[in-house]
């Protein structure tokens, strides 16, 4: 059996059926080029202008610590008003919240981040409302730089520029190290080109992100009554904000000038949790939007919603290659490959690197994972109406968010 796989791969070989594959890798790196070179031109937008705002942050479960540096770097940009939305079963970040006399409190006791967020923004009276995570540190001039794009009336939301901040705040784990290197691919190609051509990112991080309040306040019926395939989502609640924003007519812009910092999960169930999560938000967000249509009045996004969405079956193939060249023994194959996939991964996460470049070290576990988050994400596709939070005790039950034991919650599943 050996000898016959051994001679199809050779005749393969041979006849040059494997020019297919070579025109796969051609057509990535094309499509990575059409990510890359429009983020080279471009420019935060910079200007005086200036107007009221009020920062929004829903709290579960946070770690103390965490929040109060969340808090006081907040309170540094100087908005004219602080809500937090606390979940009433967080009696210390209750606690901490009402300690400072900067932070409005709003008690909330139903679960999940939509209707804490609606509560926060239903609150608020100022030009523009930035919704914020409640581990998210910023630094002391973000709020006037976000503020920025607004001068433009066609622009409704405005985005940060994340960095990773180790949850113990002093040494980052592997999983932690990996996220930031995926934060910075995010941040240098697609999200920087989506601005660059279109002005509309496809999704504006709820880590940090500003929106016009009316426009948010008119959104808030499709925001907490968002379904797919007929079942109410939960999470997902940013890249809702956002396709609601670019679905009535308004860009997105990301101010990649805006620093802020958040923690990520530091365990490998955790990380690959929540990219389980995020994969099967942004499936279901960007299949709807192809579907119904008003994604094609940004072409460049509609270009990047459909490579999004095959790319992570035709990376697969590298692996499949791979596996067979060790079946049969083709080592010089092998080699290639390897050799192929660290220069190629090393060069793409280039400005990473120069950032990080200690993280040259973790290269080849980076593209372990890389090929592993394809499977990640054909899994998540396939469980695409299942609707759990994955890292909150909160799950869909009867068509509502409700709270559930941590055991009920990960056998939990709406289908």
């Amino acid at each position: 059996m050996l000898a016959l796989w051994q001679s199809l791969f050779t005749l393969l070989i041979q006849t040059g059926a494997l020019v297919p594959i070579g025109i796969l890798g051609l057509f990535r790196w094309i499509m990575w080029l059409a990510k890359r070179l429009p983020a080279l031109f471009y420019r935060p937008i910079e200007n005086d202008y200036d107007t009221t705002a009020t920062i929004v942050t829903p709290v579960y479960n946070e770690d103390p610590v965490l929040f109060r540096r969340a808090i006081d770097s907040w309170i540094a940009n100087g908005p004219n008003r602080i809500i937090a939305v606390v979940d009433v079963t967080d009696t210390v970040c209750m606690e901490i919240a009402h300690s400072y006399a900067e932070v409005d409190v709003i008690p909330i006791d139903i679960p999940g981040k939509r209707p804490a967020l609606a509560a926060g923004v239903d609150a608020t009276d100022t030009d523009i409302v930035v919704l914020v995570d409640s581990d998210v540190i910023w630094d002391a001039d973000v709020l006037k730089k976000i503020k920025m794009p607004f001068k433009d009336p066609k622009i409704g939301g405005v985005g940060t520029r994340q960095h990773m901040y180790p949850t113990n705040g002093v040494r980052a784990t592997l999983w932690e190290r990996l996220a930031d290197i995926y934060l910075d691919i995010r941040y240098s190609d697609e999200v920087p080109a989506t601005t660059r051509w279109g002005r509309a990112v496809s999704c504006l991080s709820g880590r940090t992100a500003a929106y016009r309040t009316k426009l948010l306040q008119s959104l808030r019926e499709p925001f907490l009554n968002e379904t797919f395939n007929g079942i109410p989502c939960m999470s997902g609640d940013d890249k809702r904000y956002t396709c609601l924003i670019l679905q009535n007519g308004y860009h997105t812009w990301n101010q990649l000038n805006a620093q802020v910092h958040s923690t990520f999960n530091p365990k490998f169930k955790g990380f690959v949790k929540q990219r389980i999560r995020w994969s099967r938000n942004s499936f279901r967000s960007d299949l709807r939007a192809l579907w119904q249509g008003w994604v094609w009045r940004y072409p460049f996004l509609a270009f990047m919603l459909i490579d999004k969405t095959v790319a992570p079956f035709t990376l697969l193939v590298g692996p499949v290659v791979l596996v067979l060249a060790i079946a049969i023994g083709h080592w010089e194959l092998v080699l290639a490959l390897l050799v192929w996939w660290h220069l190629s991964r090393a060069f793409k996460i280039l400005p990473h690197l120069r950032r990080r470049p200690a993280d040259l070290l973790i290269l080849p576990i980076f593209i372990a994972v890389t090929y592993y988050m394809s499977l990640v994400k054909a899994y998540s596709l396939f469980t695409i109406n299942e609707h759990k939070w994955l890292t909150r005790a909160v799950a869909m039950v009867d068509g509502k968010a409700a709270r559930v034991s941590e055991a009920a919650q990960e056998g939990s599943a709406a289908t």
